[in-house]
């Protein structure tokens, strides 16, 4: 079972000497030798994959997912399969192979990122797919059975030359169904989960940059992924940047609902994550090491409760408490609760890890709807909530109740 836990996401590759975006041969129509030459200028002297894991860990992540190859199809890897690969830049030094070695002393997970799309190789061109136009070779008779098997050669050294694999993220569904790469995958890293946009279903789905949800929990293992910037996934020089409250409101929202969360950066071609990036991981980290793991492995909670005014709320349990996500935050100090299934022990606001006032009232109101018009209702009323300390991040309520 893929259990819901906070991960970093890491778009690196030669795009970054041009500082505007991940998919720039494509947008910006750049020449492809123009582009390839890049290559020739890879030289990030400060990358530090122990920096990378400490802040990520440091954030409470639990695994960290890397761009082998995006859709330029540059492998950032020692493969045997093309030339256009990081072993060939000035750096000369396989940055994956650094970073899984890190991951491995840090006890972090990692996870492969892997494009469909591949605009340098000479049969990538798939008419079936999307995000096709600067693939080579439009013009001639496409070939996807010669680009499997080059993928599949690949798959052989990225799934045996870096130790455990925790998840496999392919990107831009193919629209070609191959169940026997999947296998492959699976046969050579047993235990991985694989994301649903590759040559079959998969394991798990991947929504991408959305922050609304219908359902109360994820009926399926899911993995929501965003940047920290709101223009590119890859370095970009000037970039808008998520506020903080968004960030946090969107991961707790998808985690309460039991799914788990891949936070984007985007090095710089030094190597380095920008500062305004850092700084909001780290802002991210200090909200989400605040609950405790209450985010982490939860049940989905079965009693119905009712809360009075507020319905943007996410509820679910954990070793027999209950935590309530307040993910857009509160309008006031309070809440009040209706039908709940034992008498509260203990009510704490996790954002501060202090407890909470609480007693109960008969409240005169002619809501909720199945009560009867007019009749008394006994609630808890849960006061002196400080919200207003806490604006930039979702409120989460723990209760443990009496035996």
């Amino acid at each position: 079972m893929l259990n819901n836990k906070l991960g970093m996401f890491i778009h690196w590759g030669i795009y970054s000497l041009l500082e505007k975006h991940e998919q720039t041969l494509m947008w910006d129509e750049v020449p492809h030798a123009e582009y390839e030459a890049l290559m020739h200028k890879f030289n990030p002297k400060k990358y530090s994959p122990k920096k990378w894991v400490r802040l990520a860990k440091e954030a409470g992540m639990k695994y960290i997912c890397f761009t082998t190859k995006h859709h330029d199809g540059f492998c950032m890897w020692d493969t045997k399969q093309s030339d256009y690969n990081v072993m060939n830049t000035p750096y000369g030094k396989d940055v994956l192979k650094e970073l899984a070695e890190e991951c491995e002393k840090q006890g972090m997970l990692l996870s492969l990122y892997y494009s469909n799309p591949d605009w340098h190789h000479e049969f990538g061109y798939n008419p079936k797919s999307s995000h096709q136009e600067a693939a080579k070779n439009q013009d001639k008779e496409p070939n996807n059975e010669a680009y499997r098997e080059y993928i599949k050669e690949q798959i052989k050294e990225l799934c045996t030359n870096y130790g455990k694999i925790y998840t496999w993220f392919w990107d831009i569904p193919p629209k070609v169904e191959d169940r026997s790469i999947n296998e492959l995958i699976r046969e050579l890293q047993p235990g991985i989960f694989i994301n649903d946009r590759g040559y079959d279903e998969g394991d798990f789905s991947t929504p991408e940059r959305q922050s609304h949800y219908e359902q109360a929990r994820f009926d399926k293992m899911t993995e929501a992924c965003d940047s920290v910037g709101n223009q590119a996934w890859g370095y970009r020089k000037d970039e808008d940047y998520h506020t903080i409250r968004y960030l946090t409101q969107t991961i707790d929202r998808v985690m309460a609902m039991g799914g788990s969360y891949l936070l984007n950066v985007g090095p710089m071609p030094t190597g380095e994550i920008p500062a305004k990036a850092v700084d909001r991981i780290k802002k991210v980290g200090d909200w989400y090491n605040r609950m405790e793991g209450c985010l982490e492995n939860h049940e989905e909670e079965p009693h119905k409760f009712g809360i009075t005014d507020i319905s943007d709320v996410v509820i679910n349990k954990k070793d027999g408490k209950t935590y309530m996500h307040f993910f857009h935050g509160l309008t006031s100090s309070s809440i009040q609760i209706y039908n709940w299934p034992a008498n509260p022990e203990r009510i704490r606001l996790m954002n501060s890890g202090k407890d909470l006032p609480f007693k109960f009232e008969l409240l005169e109101r002619n809501y909720p709807a199945d009560n009867e018009k007019g009749k008394d209702r006994l609630y808890i009323h849960v006061q002196e909530i400080p919200a207003d300390e806490y604006v930039s991040e979702p409120i989460v309520i723990e209760i443990t109740w009496e035996d």
